[in-house]
Parts: C-alpha cells; structure tokens; sequence
C-alpha cells in the first residue's frame, strides 16, 4: 500500500462546533500551520467555519 502525499494546503470547512476544532488540532500536530484568519458564516441557523492550513517544505 502506498502512502499518500500529504497536500501543502488545505482549506478546512465544517459547522462551528468542538469537532471542527479537533479537526484542525489535529492538522497543527501533523505539522500543519493556520494560513491567514478564519472565516465563520451562517448558513440557515448553523454558523459554519472555514480555515486554511498549509504544510512548509521539509
């Protein structure tokens, strides 16, 4: 099975909740760094969340 190259950028959307956070938790201990601020809208009643990430060269 091969490895999957993990992408220099990545844009994070989800609901504004505790598991978009852990989401992007995750990423900043894989390595990954917040990109610019986030951006949060609503959509209906949800309020949904959006944050870039990016990876820097080894």
């Amino acid at each position: 099975m091969t490895e999957t190259p993990r992408l220099r950028y990545r844009l994070i959307t989800g609901p504004d909740d505790a598991s978009f956070c852990e989401r992007i938790s995750a990423l900043l201990a894989e390595g990954y760094r917040l990109h610019g601020s986030p951006s949060i809208t609503a959509n209906g009643g949800r309020v949904i969340a959006a944050q870039a990430v990016v990876l820097d060269e080894d």
